[in-house]
């Protein structure tokens, strides 16, 4: 569970793009690739469905 947790770390740092390519690097060879992929599909996810609360409120305040 630590590495599922490392590996969404570094890859909500890499969504921002403020990772420094020392760590980057580091982490990407310490970490399976299969929870990578797990953590940013989960994250991926999370960001739209985070968008799209976002605009459904803006939406249904500006009706009001």
């Amino acid at each position: 569970m630590a590495s599922f947790l490392s590996a969404f770390k570094a890859i909500l740092w890499a969504f921002l793009g403020v990772r420094k390519s020392r760590d980057r690097e580091r982490d990407f060879a310490n970490l399976n690739i299969v929870h990578i992929v797990i953590a940013g599909l989960i994250g991926a996810a999370l960001f739209v469905g985070l968008l799209m609360i976002i605009v459904h409120s803006v939406i249904a305040n500006a009706h009001s």
